[in-house]
């Protein structure tokens, strides 16, 4: 598959929401390589060493922050909505503020402006239920109970997006990207590359279960794609790298290129939902604000099989994966050991 083409035309300026995380760094780099204007949304504080390597405009504010979002949304013509509050323990209020309260705030200043031509939102694959999946395409329901703060209020998210596009004349299509990697992960693949160094990783169940990955660079392909495409209004696409790939396939080859031990412990899957019920019960009466070292949402990515259609992003998107997980995985652990 050749490039991705990003023609928003001469006037365009695109803004990038969550501009120092792992999606949206990637989406910065590859749009400015296009010629595409670029503005970065930023929190104070953030560390913004790589973005500054970059002809990116930034902008300090935050999506909690509402005084802020006028200033970083002038004369904006296209946004992806990268940022987020992410986790899979916490208050959902906290969740909520950021992923909904702010996703509302920013939609309102964006359509303040009358520039605003395309909005992609970058959601989760962990809206649908956790459960088995098998080839679950776009027309399965999402779990409006959520697991946990983050899916609930990506769920809740979504339905703000449609509420704009279908009364307030927002141009957006949502994006369902399965589990996210690649160089410039700062915390997930660190903190599960440690818990493998320490031989702190079972596998739930036999390990045969599959998992939704996609590679950054495949998922920022299919955002290029979408920028342009106003005539998919509303529309919802899940994304992939396309193959499957089992949990004893994906730990084992970051084992391998990382040179890390391999697990090799099992656990009954109903023994860990178990013990995961348990564990978040007690957290819960106690307070703590640490995850438990089993809840729902690690039940979710460690146990369940997690096999999404894409077929639709392919069709209508003209989505195509051009980098295989390997090679993804390569490239991710490479980048990881350069830091």
């Amino acid at each position: 598959m050749a490039d991705v083409n990003l023609d928003l035309g001469p006037d365009a300026l695109l803004l990038v929401t969550g501009g120092t995380g792992l999606v949206g760094s990637h989406v910065i780099e590859k749009a400015l390589a296009r010629g595409c204007r670029v503005r970065a949304l930023v929190r104070a504080g953030s560390d913004t060493s790589f973005l500054q390597t970059l002809p990116v405009e930034l902008s300090t504010g935050s999506l909690t922050e509402p005084e802020t979002l006028p200033a970083a949304v002038q004369g904006v013509t296209h946004v992806v909505h990268c940022a987020a509050k992410v986790g899979d323990w916490g208050p959902v209020e906290d969740y909520r503020l950021a992923n909904v309260t702010g996703l509302r705030a920013l939609l309102e200043s964006l359509l303040q402006t009358h520039t605003l031509r395309q909005f992609v939102h970058i959601s989760s694959l962990g809206v649908y239920p956790a459960q088995d999946h098998y080839g679950t395409d776009e027309t399965a329901p999402t779990n409006d109970a959520g697991i946990d703060g983050y899916t609930l209020t990506k769920v809740e998210a979504e339905h703000v997006i449609r509420q704009y596009v279908e009364f307030r004349n927002l141009k957006a299509v949502i994006l369902r990207p399965g589990w996210i990697y690649g160089a410039r992960d700062r915390t997930v693949l660190p903190k599960l590359i440690e818990k493998l160094r320490l031989r702190k990783v079972v596998y739930l169940g036999s390990g045969e279960q599959m998992l939704n990955q996609i590679y950054v660079d495949n998922l920022v392909d299919a955002v290029l794609l979408a920028l342009g495409r106003t005539d998919l209004n509303g529309e919802t696409f899940n994304l992939t790298d396309g193959k499957l790939v089992s949990r004893i396939e994906f730990m084992e080859t970051i084992c391998e290129f990382g040179q890390l031990p391999k697990p090799v412990k099992h656990v009954p899957l109903p023994v860990a939902k178990g013990l995961a019920a348990a564990m978040e019960t007690t957290y819960r009466i106690l307070g703590k604000k640490e995850a438990p070292l089993l809840s729902q949402a690690r039940i979710k990515f460690l146990g369940l099989n997690l096999d999404y259609s894409i077929d639709k992003a392919r069709r209508q998107l003209g989505y195509e994966p051009k980098i295989a997980f390997r090679d993804g995985m390569r490239e991710t652990m490479n980048g990881i050991a350069g830091t």
